[in-house]
């Protein structure tokens, strides 16, 4: 039997979808095959996260398992209508009191078994979906999540990547330019199979790593690089990185710290509906590492003899 969802992921039943997509993310990763190749018991508990997120994860979902319409592990809990407390007909009744009508029962879903199993047509046999005495439906399979870790530049401009399934399955996963971190990719069929229908769907959910150089606005991507001293006063040439590739950049005479430039095309690639986007360089002037004692003599000396106020 599936454990609880909540206790899985470990979060309480009143917990917001933020914090359980978190909780979801942070045990996924600690728990992911790829981490612990070999390890039984990893791959193991990786499948129960993936199986209870798919649950929770799921708004329809985990609407239908707090009203205990299916159970932990997504099957459909039939109501028994001779149970104690279960609806009761017209007419109502004292509380405590057990009613039921043949109006709430379905005499296809009790008897049409008995009349179908023996002929061998179709919907013989027991299976998923089946009543009391036979007759099975055939079911799609459930839809499985899943995360995938992406770098900056495989997100900007797109990749393809291998996803190691709880099974031992794998999956090359195409990435589109420009997805956003958190964004989730539907691979049909991918997913758990059916009884008699179709599999379910694979949801890739993205997550785009941060970057020590980039980081995006929309369709822009913007890069701080350090200029030395010479190279903003008198100009120059620098090599700036950008997600395509290191392109060369003529600093100009005077150039600031905090001054940017725009690099135009060089962020997120275009498609069908959108143009592609530009990158903005922006320029911080760094100081040698080591200090000079002719720079400062050459600095104090010019500073005197042409003072000025950069916050005037």
């Amino acid at each position: 039997m599936a454990k609880n969802p909540y206790e899985t992921l470990g979060v309480a039943s009143s917990a917001s979808d933020a914090e359980i997509q978190k909780a979801f993310r942070r045990l996924a990763k600690k728990s992911h095959p790829d981490l612990h190749p070999g390890d039984k018991k990893a791959e193991d508990r990786f499948k129960e996260i993936n199986a209870a997120y798919d649950i929770v994860g799921d708004a329809a979902k985990r609407a239908r398992f707090d009203r205990g319409e299916i159970d932990a592990g997504g099957n459909e809990i039939r109501q028994n209508p001779f149970a104690r407390g279960a609806r009761h007909g017209a007419g109502g009744g004292a509380a405590g009191e057990q009613h039921f009508s043949f109006e709430d029962l379905d005499l296809g879903d009790l008897f049409g078994g008995m009349f179908r199993g023996g002929q061998g047509g179709p919907g013989a046999g027991r299976g998923p979906g089946a009543g009391p005495f036979g007759g099975g439906r055939p079911g799609r399979g459930e839809d499985q999540r899943f995360m995938l870790e992406v770098d900056f530049e495989e997100a900007a401009i797109g990749a393809t990547k291998r996803l190691t399934l709880p099974n031992g399955k794998s999956l090359d996963v195409n990435i589109p330019p420009g997805i956003n971190d958190g964004q989730t990719i539907r691979l049909k069929g991918q997913g758990a199979q059916g009884h008699g229908g179709p599999a379910g769907d694979a949801l890739i959910e993205v997550k785009v790593r941060t970057h020590p150089a980039f980081r995006r606005e929309g369709r822009d991507i913007y890069a701080e690089v350090p200029i030395s001293l010479g190279e903003a006063v008198a100009g120059g040439k620098v090599e700036v990185p950008t997600v395509h590739g290191p392109v060369a950049m003529t600093v100009p005479k005077w150039t600031n710290g905090g001054a940017r430039m725009r690099l135009k095309g060089k962020g997120i690639p275009a498609t069908k509906t959108e143009p592609a986007g530009d990158q903005y360089v922006v320029f911080e002037i760094v100081l040698p590492k080591t200090p000079d004692k002719d720079l400062e003599d050459f600095v104090k000396g010019w500073a005197e003899r042409k003072p000025y106020n950069p916050r005037k």
